[in-house]
């Protein structure tokens, strides 16, 4: 079984980085901020290409330790750039990931954890999702690993954190294709529904929908259902606009959102859009002079896929990438293993993954949101205030997994806050010495990759 070394102990320290789970804008931001902020300590750096799968790749023989190494002067292209700086304007991971498999196979774990031992680290520093960083997590606990976990996702649904890296950029991009749709909608005078991802959350499809100027938002939080209520409300804010002299109209739909039946569908804006069609016929047959807009209504559906987890990362995104990837290497020198990078208040900080994991384990066991879109979220009165329809106030009763999340965050932050103060206690009755820094020899840089 691996053991993780001291980094008190070692001459140079060997931290490895990998990227897990789906990709997003801003990875290789990450990579590079801990290859320059490592290298400035004269640590070693190896990347771990495709998640774990590069360590069982290692531990089958295809492939060598240095192999792995990162240079602060790596990826040079040769008479244009040179070192790690462009890696900061592409998106995608120059690591490679996967978002499949889990090594629930005791066989494959063990492969993994022999690989691990195998490069000799000191430390891990693992990009992922909630789910990637769930399976990590149990490897880690198993190969008694130290790690740094650092939340990255478009859907932003990562417990603890206000932001994730890759969120920001994401919705940059779900609003730019807003924009251009309006023109094609308002051209034709239809009503155009716009799928984004998300999964369980609807953090993308508000913000985005809000930024992009949508008029009929629909997450999952809000609006778990295409029920007829919800179709009713939405024909309603199209007559409004309509009596408004408004003929077309937006709407944002999160995947997450189910049919009628109560099922997810791959491609539910074309349901929406479909059923948009035939509520406003039916409405249009009640002989109803309020609902005379609606005849003849045209709708359409645009699911933007995988798009959005590309672009060129935001200048947000670039910033927080900077910020996560330093303060994993200082958690990392000060031997705070077990934690998660997080973004809070403005600033960069930490977590216990103690306190991150139990959270998210419960929140899968639950099949429920890990992240979901609180009713009290700022952006849902900012989008009710601004005339867009988000659901009705009769379906926004407090969600009884939104209320255990919350208690759970509280009751987590509570025992954390007790845990802090007790050390305080404990070093003052002690009179401990403080901690003194290590200092590390600066390592020869080796030939670029």
């Amino acid at each position: 079984m691996a053991s993780s070394r001291s980094l008190s102990t070692t001459p140079t320290p060997k931290i490895g980085i990998l990227t897990s789970g789906g990709d997003c804008p801003g990875l290789n931001a990450v990579i590079r901020s801990v290859v320059k902020c490592a290298t400035q300590r004269g640590w070693e750096i190896y990347g771990i290409p495709y998640g774990t799968q590069g360590l069982i790749t290692l531990e089958q023989g295809n492939c060598h330790s240095q192999d792995f190494r990162l240079y602060d002067h790596g990826f040079d292209i040769p008479g244009l750039l040179h070192g790690m700086d462009i890696l900061q304007f592409l998106s995608g991971s120059i690591l490679g990931s996967l978002n499949k498999g889990n090594p629930s196979d005791p066989l494959i774990a063990q492969e993994i954890l022999e690989g691990y031992q195998k490069l000799g680290l000191d430390a891990l520093i693992a990009l992922g999702g909630d789910g990637s960083l769930d399976i990590i997590n149990d490897l880690a606990e198993q190969g008694h690993w130290n790690w740094i976990a650092i939340p990255k996702t478009i859907d932003n649904d990562v417990p603890l954190t206000e932001r994730a890296l890759g969120f920001d950029t994401a919705v940059d991009t779900v609003t730019r294709a807003l924009y251009d749709l309006t023109f094609t909608a308002a051209s034709h005078s239809r009503i155009i529904v716009v799928q984004v991802m998300g999964r369980d959350a609807g953090h993308l499809a508000l913000q985005s929908g809000i930024a992009g100027g949508a008029d009929v938002i629909l997450i999952p939080e809000l609006t778990p259902q295409l029920t007829d209520s919800v179709l009713d409300d939405v024909c309603q804010q199209i007559v409004k606009l309509r009596h408004n002299d408004r003929q077309f109209a937006l709407i944002v739909l999160a995947e997450g959102v189910r049919n009628q039946a109560g099922k997810k569908e791959k491609y539910i804006g074309d349901s929406l859009a479909k059923q948009i069609q035939h509520h406003s016929d039916r409405l249009c047959q009640t002989g109803n002079p309020e609902f005379c807009v609606l005849q003849g209504l045209e709708t359409r559906a645009t699911t933007l896929g995988h798009i959005q987890r590309s672009s060129m990362p935001s200048s947000f995104d670039r910033l927080i990438a900077a910020a996560f990837g330093r303060k994993a290497v200082e958690l990392i020198a000060a031997q705070q293993y077990q934690q998660m990078v997080i973004w809070s208040q403005g600033q960069v900080d930490s977590r216990p993954l103690s306190m991150v994991i139990p959270l998210i384990k419960q929140r899968h066991q639950a099949h429920q949101c890990t992240r979901p879109v609180e009713l009290s979220d700022p952006w849902v009165t900012t989008a009710r205030d601004l005339g867009i329809y988000v659901g009705s106030s009769a379906e926004w009763d407090q969600d009884q997994d939104q209320e255990l999340d919350t208690k759970l965050e509280q009751e987590l932050d509570t025992e954390l806050d007790q845990e802090l103060d007790t050390e305080l206690e404990q070093e003052k009755a002690t009179d401990l010495p403080q901690k003194t820094s290590f200092a590390f020899s600066q390592a020869a840089l080796g030939e670029a990759l």
